[in-house]
């Protein structure tokens, strides 16, 4: 490298230095320039500030200890970019992409369908808990599937025989009225009309066969036609259902105004190759679950999680293969995991994911109980090195309490967040509110509390059978309510992008090239800097997130 020359100038401008001479070299930093100002060739003018995640995870003096989330912070970088520039597009799995890196946890107080629907319009993905019956789950789903669709490929179809009371009790569980009326009520079947609100709004006797009220002065789409042509035809059309037809005029599919408007204001929503949200769903090990997956597959889930504390075992290897041969196209996730060690048998069974953590969570008392575990800083971070050279991602859950959390994780290794506490007192979680002391909450709880055992979660802590005294490994408790997650997901969008910003990283696959060549940096805090990195020294104050 050349020398550099240093100025003792008055003039700012002589004194500035080119982007050459803030490069961070290997050397002595009290080299005194020579009778020309020039520093020797091999003099840094930066010192290397913090250390690499290999010296603080891997590290001869530090190999000893774990970390989690508040133990470590990242040193900055250079900003050469807008924060709206930063790109958070990510993997949950070899298969599915995400525009956001946030997958909500399979939980009963957090995970249905309406939390999967706002999760994958945002970006994110939901995934749907098991602490319920098959045919639930299997609804949960379909209503997550059925809420944003392109081409709407088995619409609810009836025949001109039935009347209006069927049409009214569709719209009463399903919350839309705009059926297809086909000659035999099947789709492939010649399309005679279609009944809407407008159709039925005004008729008194709800037996009214539905030949006598329905619309037959239809515009369709006919086959072949793609997803924006058909789109184009409903705009201008001002119709709110265009059904499309084959030749023969025949239904093959229905396209819905509804959808056009949540295009516009959801466009980097999680959608699969036909227009339909993503949707993932949790299973357990046990036989019974492969029958609860035939049902879940059929519902139309595009990723499946195993649902176990501790996934390196027999039981889940045993699953995972089985899925691979039954449903080849579906991608599993598996876990949880903590170790290299667990997480290589799992790669080796054939996941497409890794879930990250045990006893991190807010509500999880695995440690505490079972004494086994790990700091989820150290967990990620080790599991992460491992599953990069498979091309598997993995997903960070537990221990996530703020958007600084998110991009520790991230920085980590972390593909996504599995995000339970965090979400909890949504308006978009299971459970009705109420007022304890003035304050407006919601009810939360751990899979591995009683309350959630008794329901079924059993089976994630005990795979063989129902054990004669449970051991609970979670709490059931309350939180605050959080609003609806319209507002909530920009806000976290807003502060991981801001995180990555503060980093340099302008990606979040940038953000992993410099955790794996040493660009990143970071240290170590104690416990009086953890107290100085929060709100300290004010008698009172209000905190609020946006």
């Amino acid at each position: 490298m050349a020398s550099l020359a240093v100025s003792t100038s008055d003039d700012p401008a002589s004194n500035a230095y080119s982007p050459r001479s803030t490069a961070i070299l290997k050397g002595d930093t009290d080299a005194v320039p020579d009778a020309n100002g020039e520093v020797p060739e091999d003099t840094e003018l930066v010192s290397a500030d913090g250390y690499a995640a290999t010296e603080v995870f891997g590290g001869k003096s530090l190999s000893c200890l774990g970390y989690t989330y508040d133990d470590i912070i990242l040193l900055p970088g250079h900003i050469n970019f807008g924060v709206d520039e930063v790109d958070l597009t990510t993997r949950f799995t070899r298969k599915i992409a995400l525009g956001l890196p946030f997958v909500s946890s399979p939980m009963d107080t957090v995970t249905e369908h309406m939390m999967a629907i706002m999760m994958a319009l945002h970006g994110g993905l939901g995934i749907i808990h098991y602490n319920m019956t098959v045919e639930e789950q299997a609804k949960e789903v379909r209503k997550c599937k059925k809420y944003k669709n392109g081409f709407i490929t088995d619409p609810f179809t009836l025949t001109p025989e039935h009347v209006v009371a069927d049409v009214q009790r569709i719209k009463e569980t399903y919350g839309f009225a705009g059926i297809p009326i086909t000659e035999d009520g099947k789709m492939g079947s010649k399309l005679v009309g279609m009944v809407t609100n407008r159709d039925i709004d005004f008729v008194e006797d709800p037996e009214t066969p539905l030949k006598d009220i329905m619309s037959t002065n239809l515009i369709k789409a006919t086959e072949p036609v793609t997803l924006t042509e058909a789109n184009t035809i409903l705009r201008d059309s001002k119709k709110g259902k265009l059904p499309v037809v084959d030749a023969d005029g025949n239904l093959v599919s229905l396209i819905s105004r509804t959808d056009l408007m949540k295009n516009r204001d959801y466009p980097t929503a999680s959608k699969d190759a036909t227009g339909q949200l993503l949707c993932g769903c949790a299973v357990g090990t046990r036989p019974g679950d492969r029958v609860r997956l035939d049902a879940l597959v059929k519902a139309g889930i595009d990723v499946v999680v195993i649902d176990s504390s501790q996934g390196d075992s027999v039981y889940q290897l045993d699953m995972i293969r089985w899925i691979k041969e039954t449903y080849p196209g579906l991608q599993v996730v598996g876990g949880n995991v903590v170790t290299q060690s667990q997480a290589l048998h799992l790669i080796q069974a054939g996941v497409d994911g890794l879930r990250v953590g045990m006893g991190s969570g807010s509500i999880c008392t695995t440690q505490e109980v079972c004494a086994v575990g790990r700091p989820q800083a150290s967990a990620v971070y080790n599991v992460a090195k491992l599953a990069r050279r498979f091309g598997v991602p993995i997903t960070a859950d537990g221990g996530t309490a703020s958007t600084g959390h998110i991009v520790k994780a991230l920085s980590m290794g972390a593909s996504c967040t599995m995000m339970g506490s965090l979400l909890a007192g949504t308006e978009e979680t299971p459970g009705e509110y109420f007022f304890q002391d003035g304050v407006r909450l919601k009810r939360y709880r751990g899979m591995g509390s009683i309350d959630a055992m008794q329901q079924g979660s059993e089976k994630r802590y005990n795979w063989t059978g129902k054990a004669a005294v449970k051991v609970a490994q979670g709490v059931s408790g309350a939180v605050v309510d959080k609003g609806s997650l319209k507002r909530y997901i920009p806000y976290l969008t807003q502060g991981t992008r801001h995180g990555l910003q503060d980093m340099g990283a302008i990606s979040v696959a940038e953000m992993h090239d410099s955790l794996y060549n040493g660009k990143l940096r970071i240290e170590l805090r104690s416990p009086a800097a953890q107290r100085e990195g929060g709100v300290h020294n004010l008698y009172s104050y209000e905190k609020r997130l946006f």
